[in-house]
């Protein structure tokens, strides 16, 4: 792990046990042996199907959910916690330092309190002011910085559009200083006018704050417009990580290539031809031998079935990609 490293993961896995009885011993894994570094103030993007892990891989960044493999490291200067551990004061202490930003601008936010308590809670429950003439300084300043005036801190939730509520509970995960913050599908749940609006607070918070995002979205134009990095999930694993603008170029596992063929283009004399996936993402309690994604892969051999293929650097930018046959495919240009 590199000096600037923020979130290091080795073999991290997550699983839930589906068994119904005493001696049903069924692991569901949702995250399965993944290895991610994610850097210091990056802008750093999850993509892949519903279904591929994203959303329990974040959650368990945020300790929010039982590390129940592998190992993952959260170190800001003198500050690291092993999140597989993690608990008590010192759980307390990260909570400070990893936030959530809901998906459903809606759902996220009680009818019942007024902005202005919306964003105050979480200085109010880890103890961060002293006093309300304290807290009320601090909600005024963050509010300002998600571009929220005097007037919307006095009003309760329902008299916002999905936009303005989402700005709320922006301003409410980075009221108390978080250093880390994972974007749930974020900007998912609104029109696409306003996505544009709240993509662009979210990089200018993270320049003039200095905020590391995950951002996790099923969305690649967004991740195109956002991110700095990207890495690729399918069934709990990462086939493909490189910055944005090499996985972009230069796609090198068949699931990524699909995945970018499937974005509409606005020119009308484009003509290429979308890369169509047979099938569905397999069960996470059924998964098949091999690659996970020979079921669905059109350039599948044996091999694929039979042996797993592990993320391995593709050149030395810092690529990676978790293909037998990538080398050959790129060779033929089928990639």
């Amino acid at each position: 792990m590199s000096d600037d490293t923020l979130i290091s993961a080795r073999g991290l896995s997550v699983g839930f046990s589906i068994g119904k009885g005493l001696f049903d011993k069924r692991i569901l894994k949702a995250v399965d042996n993944v290895d991610i570094d994610i850097q210091s103030g990056s802008f750093f993007g999850l993509v892949g199907e519903s279904g591929s892990g994203k959303t329990t891989l974040g959650r368990a960044f945020l300790k929010a959910v039982t590390i129940t493999g592998g190992s993952a490291t959260y170190k800001d200067g003198e500050v690291e916690y092993d999140l597989t551990t993690l608990n008590g004061a010192k759980l307390k202490d990260f909570r400070k330092r990893a936030q959530l930003i809901f998906q459903d601008p809606y759902a996220a936010l009680s009818p019942r309190m007024t902005v202005r308590d919306i964003i105050a809670e979480p200085l109010e429950v880890m103890g961060l002011t002293s006093s309300r003439e304290e807290t009320d300084e601090r909600v005024r300043e963050i509010a300002a910085k998600c571009r929220l005036n005097l007037e919307h801190l006095r009003r309760f939730p329902h008299a916002f559009s999905g936009g303005q509520r989402q700005r709320i509970s922006i301003a409410r995960a980075l009221v108390s200083g978080p250093k880390f913050v994972v974007a749930d599908e974020s900007v998912a749940a609104l029109d696409v006018s306003i996505q544009a609006d709240v993509l662009n607070l979210l990089k200018e918070l993270q320049r003039d704050l200095g905020i590391t995002f995950l951002f996790i979205s099923h969305d690649l134009s967004v991740v195109a417009h956002t991110c700095d990095h990207v890495a690729v999930m399918y069934l709990g694993r990462l086939v493909e990580s490189a910055t944005t603008r090499q996985l972009f170029e230069a796609p090198r596992h068949p699931y990524t290539k699909a995945l970018f063929s499937a974005i509409p283009s606005l020119d009308p004399d484009d003509e290429k031809s979308a890369q169509k996936l047979e099938g569905e993402i397999p069960s996470p309690t059924n998964q098949p031998p091999g690659c996970k994604f020979h079921t669905r892969c059109p350039f599948v051999i044996d091999k694929c079935k039979a042996e797993e293929p592990v993320l391995e650097h593709a050149d030395g930018t810092g690529h990676e990609v978790a293909c037998h046959r990538w080398v050959e495919l790129m060779e033929q240009k089928a990639l």
